[in-house]
């Protein structure tokens, strides 16, 4: 996916000022710790970095319209194996704290909560939301872990 397809499919999912610009999507791109996991169907991407032995989902996007198909589920379970095949023993994210759907997936694929940053958000309204801070530690099974 190019910077501008996945600024247009970011736009779909989050409201501004969440949604990130093609230039952003192209700069991250240009960071060697930065990994684009893009779905095969293209209604579904994650952004990662991966450095040392932590990896960080930085977005996961999926196609308002194509929602509740596991897509998202099996960009985690991707991620996953990428950070322990690269030698990752922890990884961590970022949720909105009013994004339920995203912190039940991500409850589903073994994050915790590891910290709360208040008003780190601004919703649609302008109105201040926390960030949760969720963290996993990988136990150094290959293959899905709790996510599979």
């Amino acid at each position: 996916m190019t910077p501008a397809a996945l600024a247009a499919l970011h736009a779909r999912c989050f409201d501004p000022p969440l949604a990130w610009s093609a230039e952003s999507f192209a700069s991250l791109l240009r960071e060697p710790s930065v990994t684009l996991l893009d779905h095969p169907s293209g209604a579904a991407f994650a952004l990662v970095r991966l450095v040392a032995d932590e990896g960080e989902l930085l977005t996961l996007a999926t196609d308002p319209a194509l929602r509740r198909r596991g897509h998202a589920r099996a960009l985690m379970i991707w991620f996953e194996n990428l950070a322990r095949a690269q030698g990752a023993r922890r990884l961590h994210l970022e949720v909105a704290e009013d994004n339920h759907a995203a912190r039940a997936l991500y409850a589903a694929c073994g994050f915790a909560p590891a910290g709360r940053r208040p008003g780190y958000y601004r919703g649609a309204d302008g109105a201040p939301v926390a960030a949760l801070l969720l963290a996993r530690a990988l136990d150094g099974v290959a293959g899905g872990g709790a996510a599979g």
